[in-house]
């Protein structure tokens, strides 16, 4: 029988440990594996067990990185289109949501924690792709929140952040490509 996994947490660690203590304290002998669960879930605020079980499986989980909401595959299968076989950016997108999509594209094929000069930065984006305008890309990385310049223009990084899921769908499949 596979087993379900029941997220736990507590608002108070404090007020936990209290109901655990004194629970504890109540017995001569020490709990079994069900009991155990009971005090957990009456700690927790539940009656037993079986009540936050059923509390938990009536909540929505959270969407996670590998849960979380499904991409709009519409959106990811437009973008791509403007990318070569090899995962080049071929064509600048008209559409600036697609502009945005494609940027993410780029921002996955830049080393992490790599510092670069606007000419080495502009020789990358030649690179990964043929539109010619690493200006464009350029600027509008930064713009986007992708990419981090110092003030006077001459280093360029990549900022480290979670992409959304049409992003990473993108990621998934230039790569794959």
């Amino acid at each position: 029988m596979p087993r379900t996994f029941l997220p736990f947490a507590v608002d108070d660690i404090s007020a936990l440990a209290r109901s655990l203590r004194s629970q504890l304290a109540a017995r001569t002998d020490p709990p079994g594996h069900v009991e155990m669960l009971n005090m957990l879930a009456r700690a927790a605020g539940a009656r037993n067990f079986q009540h936050f079980r059923a509390q938990t499986a009536a909540e929505p989980s959270p969407p996670t990185p590998e849960t979380g909401p499904e991409p709009d595959l519409t959106l990811v299968e437009r973008t791509a289109r403007h990318f070569d076989d090899q995962g080049r950016l071929a064509t600048w997108p008209a559409r600036t949501s697609l502009q945005s999509l494609a940027l993410w594209g780029l921002w996955a094929r830049i080393p992490a924690d790599a510092i670069f000069s606007e000419i080495e930065f502009n020789h990358r984006l030649n690179v990964v792709s043929q539109i010619g305008d690493p200006a464009l890309l350029r600027r509008s990385m930064v713009h986007a929140g992708l990419v981090s310049r110092t003030d006077d223009c001459r280093d360029y990084r990549r900022v480290e952040r979670l992409p959304t899921p049409e992003a990473l769908a993108l990621i998934r499949r230039l790569s794959a490509g």
